[in-house]
């Protein structure tokens, strides 16, 4: 009896004990809740009533389920078009750089030429040069051909490998197609395949996790880019960030001091509205991949050894 209470509670060779998984799951769930605590703070303080705010006995439970927040800060952030103008410079860009990169990444990691790690080199310096050292010659460039305000000042450069940390995906493929076994090309070049169709029937199936991975990573950085993205687009395309932070502007313009009532002013509730409005499509995003995300990081983490 002392011994099978023993390993209940210790475990043995063969299992982790109750404590050990006690100890376990409480830590998960800690380390779980430091990361989603703002974001829980966030929605419940967007569905808070102006009476919920003002009232220091709600906290965490609202008493009742305020939807008027999210319908200011969707008229505020003019979520529609922001929305689609987020979507186009984020998602097309993100589809252009990761299969640009897989085809950088593939002929680094399959093919012998002069100059290789020179090119190597100059792919590394792309990615520990700051953008900011680069973005006046970009801008004026930009400006000379035309593109500022224009969503092409963000896809032209995905199109040729120049995207928003591009560098990274490019080693993410080369690592990827270095693992790849040599025996496949072989065997298909045995069968009569081109070189092009050795990329797009063996090299792409086989990377398809490293695909994944690249397009989710780069479609979150696209989306949060402010910086590059204000230069580039300011007074032409407007997405939901950059929306977001003429949010005090834009909503006093919409509803102007000293003309609304008591609740229509602007309070924490409409900004965290705001804030979570323009997070949720990400979120979405996730949650729909989340399972193919989850095991293509695995899987490009394996192949990556």
């Amino acid at each position: 009896m002392v011994e099978r209470l023993r390993g209940f509670l210790f475990g043995s060779r063969a299992r982790h004990g109750a404590i050990f998984t006690l100890v376990l799951y409480a830590l998960l769930i800690a380390i779980g809740f430091v990361y989603l605590h703002p974001l829980l703070f966030m929605f419940v303080t967007s569905i808070k009533s102006p009476n919920d705010l003002l009232n220091p006995m709600v906290q965490w439970v609202p008493t009742e389920f305020y939807p008027g927040n999210y319908l200011k800060a969707f008229r505020v952030l003019n979520y529609v078009n922001t929305l689609l103008a987020s979507v186009l410079i984020s998602v097309i860009p993100s589809l252009l750089q990761t299969f640009v990169a897989s085809l950088v990444g593939y002929g680094l990691a399959r093919y012998r030429f002069w100059g290789k790690p020179i090119v190597l080199l100059l792919l590394l310096a792309t990615f520990i040069i700051p953008p900011q050292n680069t973005v006046i010659p970009q801008m004026l460039t930009y400006r000379d051909m035309g593109l500022l305000g224009n969503p092409l000042a963000l896809i032209l450069p995905a199109l040729m490998g120049q995207g928003f940390r591009s560098a990274i995906f490019v080693l993410i493929f080369y690592q990827n197609f270095l693992s790849l076994p040599k025996v496949l090309e072989e065997s298909a070049r045995l069968d009569g395949a081109s070189d092009v169709r050795i990329f797009f029937t063996v090299a792409m199936p086989a990377a398809l996790p490293a695909y994944i991975v690249s397009f989710i990573f780069s479609v979150v950085w696209y989306w949060n880019e402010t910086f590059l993205t204000v230069i580039f687009l300011e007074g032409g395309t407007t997405t939901l960030p950059m929306q977001l932070s003429k949010f005090v502007q834009a909503y006093e313009n919409l509803y102007p001091p000293g003309v609304v009532n008591v609740f229509d002013r602007l309070n924490e509730a409409v900004k965290m509205s705001g804030t979570f409005l323009n997070i949720l499509p990400l979120l979405v995003m996730y949650f729909i991949l989340q399972r193919w995300f989850v095991e293509s990081v695995e899987r490009s983490g394996v192949t990556g050894e």
